[in-house]
């Protein structure tokens, strides 16, 4: 749907549309709330590990999966603002599409459901509930056009989904054990827009 806004002329119209819905309803609507809500999902699943409910992976897969995660979004939404050069709603650069909060917030929203469904539907709905309003309030601060938050959205999905079924792929080729029974692991990170590798060693 996202990519349609560029090449279909009603898609794009819907943008437009929800844009002045926007601001005829709230012209002087503002908060910073997306930027805590975005990472809501994440925090949820690492609090819940911590009293005693286990979600589907341990801490160090877990982990990884994150930054496996963040990496895929991370690259793929850099290389596509930059290709795409869309002009936000409040004109402050041409960086647009795709919403990045938007896209954090849907990787940390299935993140908490490959986690956690098993557990309880309720998980993956409150997730996905934290995304949706991060979808809105980026709409209603208009940093956003309604198909670049559905972009972001997926983006943010099929980051998470990609994670996990390329990870247990890397886990078995990176991860080795000497002769002595110890492991090391080698994973790629992306923070602060900067692609990297970690290495961990059992001691």
């Amino acid at each position: 749907y996202g990519v349609s806004s560029f090449i279909i002329h009603p898609v794009r119209q819907f943008d437009y549309f929800i844009y002045g819905d926007v601001r005829k309803t709230d012209p002087n609507f503002h908060t910073n709330a997306e930027s805590y809500f975005l990472i809501a999902p994440v925090v949820m699943v690492y609090g819940l590990n911590m009293i005693g409910i286990e979600g589907k992976n341990r801490f160090i897969d877990r982990t990884a999966l994150l930054g496996l995660s963040a990496g895929f979004l991370g690259i793929s939404e850099q290389i596509t603002k930059f290709t795409t050069h869309r002009q936000r709603p409040n004109k402050a650069d041409y960086l647009s599409f795709p919403s990045g909060h938007t896209g954090i917030a849907f990787m940390g929203a299935e993140f908490l459901a490959q986690e956690y469904s098993e557990k309880s539907p309720v998980y993956t709905v409150i997730g996905y509930t934290f995304a949706v309003t991060t979808g809105i309030f980026r709409m209603y601060n208009r940093d956003h056009w309604f198909s670049d938050v559905v972009a972001g959205a997926g983006f943010g999905i099929l980051s998470t989904k990609a994670a996990y079924l390329v990870y247990p792929y890397l886990r078995k080729m990176l991860t080795h054990t000497d002769k002595y029974g110890k492991k090391t692991m080698v994973m790629p990170t992306y923070q602060d827009g900067t692609p990297g590798l970690s290495f961990a060693m059992q001691l």
